[in-house]
């Protein structure tokens, strides 16, 4: 299933935030992307019912395989093409600002491109 620009955020997010090594609450969605915790919940409803994620007895969030895989492409394509953008000079916040649009459009195919191109040449 795909999904939207936003769920993709909210799944790269929670991988973040899980990698970070504590457990993944909706609150601390809301903080780190400065949405509001009714628009948290109804988009952590969404994935859930998608099934990219689950609710632990303690209300956090946990990405399912489906979740994990699909944060993970996301996570990745925002670190590569920010190191991309900024080893031609873009600062890191444009770079950073950059990448996250760019991440959620650009083919599998340029992007695979793109990362040959960045790990033989600028890596």
């Amino acid at each position: 299933m795909n999904i939207q620009e936003s769920g993709e955020m909210y799944l790269e997010t929670i991988f973040i935030l899980s990698k970070e090594g504590s457990q993944v609450r909706s609150v601390d969605i809301a903080k780190r992307m400065g949405f509001s915790k009714p628009s948290v919940s109804r988009a952590i409803g969404v994935l859930k019912n998608a099934g990219y994620l689950t609710i632990g007895e303690d209300g956090s969030v946990i990405l399912t395989d489906d979740g994990l895989k699909t944060a993970s492409r996301v996570y990745e394509r925002h670190t590569i093409l920010t190191a991309m953008l900024m080893s031609i000079g873009v600062s890191r916040e444009t770079a950073e600002d950059d990448a996250c649009r760019i991440e959620h459009y650009v083919s599998q195919e340029t992007f695979d491109a793109m990362k040959a191109h960045y790990e033989k040449y600028l890596k």
